[in-house]
């Protein structure tokens, strides 16, 4: 059973009626901002990332991170690739004492500590203030966008050049909810009627993405922009994952040319590629959601983007 905390503490999660799968809304919506009275001034080494690499939401904000050149600015926990009844769990051999954070077993204590009276769920990624000991945002999307822009001192390219502003903002709309939440909606619908509805929204999105893809060589353009790390982890995971494991089979990525070259093409990206773990995202989705497979076998996998992925992560 989903866990969540209710005032403060851990209780399971109510179950929808309808077999329908939502996520719940962040609280956390603080921002990041340059100006000196800030409640959240843009210092560096003065925020912390709770992250798992298996996480599509996360690898978002992973990607922004690598692209931008601020990993010596933000410190970051990950997760453990398998979830425990209580949730994401902290993975103690990859913990570092030095970035300033308490030592936690589980994410839900980061919260507690943070919110004593927290109502809503348990999710990475959460960006932490250490000065303040709150939680700034667990919003990816708004954590990709104020990392992107907040640091001056950043390298990388610009991911929202304001010419391109609108058709960034109109795209990530269009992969929002087919897309991105859609493969989630379902693998973890518990109705026909409510995963038929999710993996129709997927492959009607996907035909317009391949569509879009045949003319142009990322989404907005010419290019690398914001709404590309959006998408980028969701398709990265389609084959790997979400086709065996959340039953969205009708079609895989590698049957889609513009959309299989496109993946090809960033995953071949240096600051991209180190940012991939496929063993650790299957072993996850695959162990953790017992309700799906029951057994934690991990399948051997299609010899499609895993294939071509793999290679350059020095995957046997």
């Amino acid at each position: 059973m989903t866990k969540m905390l209710i005032n403060g503490i851990l209780r399971d999660k109510p179950a929808q009626t309808d077999g329908r799968f939502e996520r719940l809304p962040s609280r956390f919506r603080g921002w990041i901002q340059t100006h000196g009275d800030a409640e959240f001034p843009a210092e560096p080494n003065r925020y912390h990332l709770y992250l798992s690499k298996a996480c599509p939401w996360c690898h978002g904000v992973d990607l922004v991170l690598s692209i931008k050149g601020l990993r010596d600015m933000i410190s970051i926990t990950w997760m453990d690739p398998v979830m425990s009844e209580s949730g994401w769990v902290i993975d103690q051999k990859a913990f570092d004492p030095a970035h300033g954070v308490p030592r936690n077993r589980y994410l839900y204590e980061v919260y507690q500590r943070a919110a004593p009276d927290y109502t809503g769920a348990i999710t990475v990624p959460v960006l932490l203030d250490r000065k303040s000991g709150g939680i700034v945002s667990t919003e990816s999307a708004d954590i990709m966008r104020m990392l992107g822009h907040a640091f001056s001192d950043a390298a990388g390219p610009d991911l929202l050049p304001k010419d391109l502003r609108q058709e960034i903002d109109r795209l990530a709309d269009l992969i929002q909810n087919p897309i991105r939440n859609g493969v989630y909606r379902a693998g973890f619908a518990t109705s026909q009627t409510a995963y038929c509805d999710a993996v129709t929204k997927i492959y009607d999105t996907l035909d317009i993405l391949e569509d879009l893809l045949r003319d142009r060589r990322y989404l907005a353009g010419d290019r690398l922009t914001e709404v590309d790390l959006k998408l980028f982890p969701t398709l990265l995971r389609f084959d790997p994952v979400y086709v065996t494991h959340f039953k969205i089979d009708r079609a895989r990525i590698a049957d889609y040319p513009a959309l299989s070259r496109y993946v090809a093409e960033l995953a071949a990206r240096p600051e991209i590629v180190e940012t991939i773990d496929l063993p650790h995202i299957r072993e996850h989705y695959f162990r953790s959601h017992r309700h799906i497979n029951p057994t934690g076998i991990i399948p051997i996998g299609p010899m499609s983007l895993y294939a071509l992925v793999a290679p350059m992560k020095g995957v046997a």
